[in-house]
C-alpha cells in the first residue's frame, strides 16, 4: 500500500511538471534577464515586430481613417513601434510616422481588429508632442549626437540630412 502511494505521488509530480512545461512552451512564460522564469501577464500588451506587412497595413488604415474622420491629409511613412493586446480580437498600439504639410511627425494610434468578422476600427489617433514614446534607440541612433528632427529625417532617409 505504501509503495502505491509513492507511485501516485510521483505520478502527480510528473503530471504537474508536464503541465508547467506545456504552459511555458506555448508562450505563457518567458525567461528574464536574470535567467528566472516569469509568467507573462495574460491580456497584457506585448511588443511585436513593426516591419511586417500586417502591421504596416494596420498603420496605413489608421492614417486613412484619421484623414477621413478629421478631413486632413496625412501621408503614412512607417510604423516605428508596435504592441498588441489580446481582447475580443486584438488591440494594436502603434507609434507611427506620417507627413503633415511636408513635415514628418510622430503619432500614436490604437486599432481594434477582429479578423474573423472582417472588423477593423480606429479607436484613438493623436500626435505625440514634447514627450515622444519612441527613443533614439528605436530610431537606431544616439540621441546626444543630433536633434530629434534630424533623427526622424535620418530614419526615413532624407537626402539633406545624411551626415555619415
Amino acid at each position: 500500500m505504501n509503495l502505491k502511494n509513492k507511485n501516485n505521488n510521483a505520478l502527480y509530480i510528473i503530471l504537474i511538471l508536464g503541465v508547467v512545461a506545456v504552459i511555458c512552451g506555448i508562450g505563457f512564460c518567458s525567461e528574464s534577464a536574470e535567467g528566472l522564469i516569469d509568467m507573462k501577464k495574460l491580456g497584457g500588451q506585448r511588443n511585436i515586430a513593426q516591419n511586417s506587412a500586417e502591421i504596416e497595413s494596420i498603420g496605413r488604415f489608421a492614417v486613412q481613417q484619421h484623414n477621413n474622420n478629421q478631413n486632413t491629409f496625412l501621408e503614412f511613412v512607417r510604423v516605428v513601434k508596435a504592441k498588441e493586446q489580446v481582447v475580443a480580437g486584438k488591440m494594436y498600439y502603434l507609434t507611427l510616422e506620417a507627413v503633415d504639410g511636408g513635415k514628418t511627425k510622430i503619432y500614436e494610434a490604437k486599432v481594434w481588429v477582429k479578423p474573423w468578422m472582417n472588423f477593423k476600427q480606429l479607436q484613438e489617433f493623436k500626435q505625440v508632442h514634447d514627450n515622444p514614446s519612441i527613443s533614439s534607440s528605436d530610431l537606431g541612433v544616439i540621441e546626444e549626437s543630433v536633434g530629434y528632427e534630424l533623427l526622424l529625417e535620418r530614419s526615413i532617409g532624407t537626402e539633406n540630412s545624411m551626415l555619415w
